[in-house]
């Protein structure tokens, strides 16, 4: 197993003393990092749903449309309701009218519980009056599964977001007659994303094997929280998919972009830095090296960033000294100069 050592480099600092320039500086220097292969992928989310009709009815409110963004909960549309709110009523009367049934039987067992104590009914009578009972709580029971049967359907007619995300489509009309298990809408979240990215087989026993991965999106570097790795190549082009699963809210992504995914495959040496330690002046970048009292601007070429360091591709040499703070070396340059 390769072993992997941490990117967050500590740079040996050097505090300014007699003698030498009067601000703080650091020292370039080869350190071990992560080897990586590059290969584009496509986002997508983790979770996309279409939300489907579980009743019949009119579509009465459309309150989202496509773009809009939800939270978990929104009332997404509305139906019409009056049939089920009648059929609501109706298990209610059935209800209330099964507790009447009930409390008449009931009383009717007691009454005939003392009765065959005396002997002043017979036994066939009595047995019917504790079935006429058993009946009646029978028919309770299912009216009071009426009841939620009838308050469900009424809450089908209110359609809210499953979860906060952005609405993707729209498959109805306002006014239009839906049934059930037609799709509504389809909406995505992105709050979990993830990226597809397929392998090539040379590749992806190493990969497979240190399972690390790094997407990079606008200059800023994120760890997948895992990998998920396809069992099955692709029977035309050689590769293995895998998934990168990145950590919830990562960066400012949306399903549909590519984007760069460096996979681990190994270990290689670095020339870092702090990133503090670069200036930019319009589109170069550059550093204040120093040699003893000598402070000079040169250009360089910069990589990837490494935590809070950043890795120098040309133009500085391991062991060479850096300006931590651009700004108070700029100025010091100047006065030296007058």
């Amino acid at each position: 197993m390769i072993r992997l050592t941490t990117l967050l480099v500590a740079l040996a600092v050097t505090a300014p003393s007699y003698g030498a320039v009067p601000f703080d500086t650091a020292t370039a220097s080869l350190q071990d990092a992560a080897r990586e292969r590059v290969w584009d992928g496509r986002v997508e989310a983790v979770n996309q749903a279409t939300v489907s009709a579980q009743t019949s009815g009119r579509i009465a409110e459309l309150l989202f449309d496509v773009n809009d963004y939800v939270d978990t909960g929104d009332v997404i549309m509305r139906f019409t309701d009056t049939e089920q709110r009648a059929a609501f009523a109706r298990a209610e009367a059935t209800l209330e009218e099964a507790r009447a049934r009930l409390s008449e039987a009931q009383q009717e067992f007691e009454r005939f519980s003392r009765m065959i104590e005396n002997n002043s009914i017979s036994k066939s009578q009595f047995d019917q009056s504790r079935a006429n009972r058993d009946a009646a709580q029978a028919r309770l029971n299912a009216a009071v599964s009426g009841v939620e049967t009838a308050n469900e359907q009424l809450e089908y007619t209110v359609v809210r977001a499953p979860y906060a995300g952005i609405v993707s489509k729209r498959h109805v009309e306002l006014g239009e007659l839906v049934s059930p298990g037609q799709p509504l809408i389809s909406g995505l979240s992105l709050q979990q994303l993830r990226v597809n990215v397929d392998v090539p087989q040379s590749m992806f026993h190493a990969v497979r094997t240190i399972g690390k991965a790094y997407a990079y999106v606008d200059g800023e570097r994120i760890e997948a929280a895992s990998l998920t790795f396809s069992p099955v190549a692709d029977d035309a082009a050689n590769t293995f998919r895998v998934r990168v699963n990145l950590p919830d809210g990562a960066a400012t992504l949306y399903p549909g972009m590519f984007i760069k995914v460096g996979f681990v495959v190994g270990e290689t040496k670095r020339l870092l830095i702090p990133k503090e330690a670069v200036v930019r002046r319009s589109e170069l970048s550059g550093v204040y090296v120093t040699d003893g009292e000598k402070v000079s601007l040169r250009q360089v070429r910069l990589g990837r960033r490494y935590g809070e360091s950043i890795e120098i591709l040309a133009g500085l040499a391991e062991g060479e000294s850096v300006a931590t703070d651009p700004v108070r070396a700029g100025i010091w340059l100047k006065e030296q100069a007058q």
